[in-house]
């Protein structure tokens, strides 16, 4: 027979919607924060930026390269695999490059930061067997890799001034540490600065947090998310950081505000815990995942006194399996069947 019929797995659904297009959308919604951080922290922040996303597409085209026997038969289907490559690219690795660049500190050393993008691709996500088949998110692993391997710590002040005329410059380390340590960090920081992130130390992408919301609006719009899962995740947590801090006598309600527009919080709601693939598939197994993540993220930011947002996701991602297996969502297209009175 000539002609053969592919059989895959149902549902068969046809929709314009693609893994390239989808991607786009994020790469447009995280635009904002990154110009945001680029003008905050200048050049230090654009060259953590490129050299993430350059390092993160030459090694995924690397990868594919060797895998596809690129430099089998002395060369000779370099052309061809190339052209392979760049057929299935999904923009992917781009995505993974930028999003990592915006949750590291602008004093990230350059070398730092191309051995984080490698591990992100290379390990996490091609030794895996490429997109959509990664167990984690690969910029958070990456981002966990780094500060293992780094000790990444040490955070460089926005180049803007504070607007708020109670705020103060902040170096050293991110603002949060303040909060978390029940130091005097909230008295000095407006939230006006806080939405803005004028002023403050933290990491690139991470400091606007009104670039941040811009870029949710994009995605909730473009159906990219739905906009009730980066709120759960980070109202909860707010509101369970706020009842843990009144353990320790400083209980405020004015901190739900500071807890929810501090550190990493808001940038892993929006765009790494949400990640398709590493999240879950049904409505109910979502609400489980990040009502967890809320919990881990409040308990342990009390605990370690330290921002813990890639440690977090990282774990439930591990996860997702088991919630996918024990919470089992509606089969496609189902409809519930009316149960008939009796007697009729």
């Amino acid at each position: 027979m000539n002609n053969q019929v592919v059989v895959s797995t149902p549902p068969h659904v046809k929709s314009p919607r693609t893994t390239k297009g989808i991607m786009l959308d994020v790469i447009i919604a995280l635009i904002p924060a990154a110009v945001m951080g680029i003008v905050y922290f200048q050049l230090d922040a654009f060259i953590v930026i490129l050299t993430s996303i350059l390092a993160s597409v030459a090694t995924e085209f690397v990868y594919y390269f060797i895998a596809n026997k690129g430099f089998g038969n002395k060369c000779k289907n370099a052309g061809l695999v190339c052209k392979k490559w760049l057929k299935q690219f999904d923009y992917t690795s781009i995505v993974t490059g930028l999003i990592l660049a915006l949750i590291l500190p602008p004093t990230t050393k350059w070398y730092e930061v191309l051995l984080g993008a490698i591990f992100s691709i290379a390990v996490v996500k091609m030794l895996f067997g490429g997109t959509g088949k990664n167990l984690v998110n690969p910029a958070a692993t990456g981002r966990i890799f780094m500060f293992m391997s780094f000790t990444i710590t040490v955070y460089s002040a926005c180049k803007i001034a504070p607007v708020g005329a109670d705020s103060q410059l902040f170096t050293g380390a991110t603002h949060l540490s303040g909060y978390l340590l029940g130091g005097a960090a909230s008295a000095q920081v407006g939230w006006l600065d806080l939405l803005l992130g004028t002023g403050l130390a933290g990491c690139i992408g991470e400091t606007c947090k009104l670039a941040l919301i811009v870029g949710f609006i994009y995605l909730v719009v473009r159906d990219v998310i739905k906009w009730w899962q980066p709120v759960l995740y980070v109202v909860l947590s707010a509101f369970l950081s706020v009842c843990l801090a009144a353990i320790g006598s400083t209980f405020e309600i004015g901190l739900f505000i500071d807890y929810a527009l501090s550190g990493g919080l808001m940038f892993g709601a929006i765009f790494m815990a949400t990640d398709y693939v590493t999240s879950p598939k049904g409505v109910y197994g979502q609400i489980v995942y990040y009502v967890a993540l809320a919990v881990l993220t409040s308990v342990l930011r009390y605990l370690t006194k330290i921002e813990v947002v890639s440690f977090v996701i990282m774990l439930m991602n591990l996860v997702v399996p088991l919630i996918d297996t024990y919470i089992v969502r509606k089969p496609f297209g189902y409809k519930k069947v009316k149960k008939q009175k009796e007697g009729k």
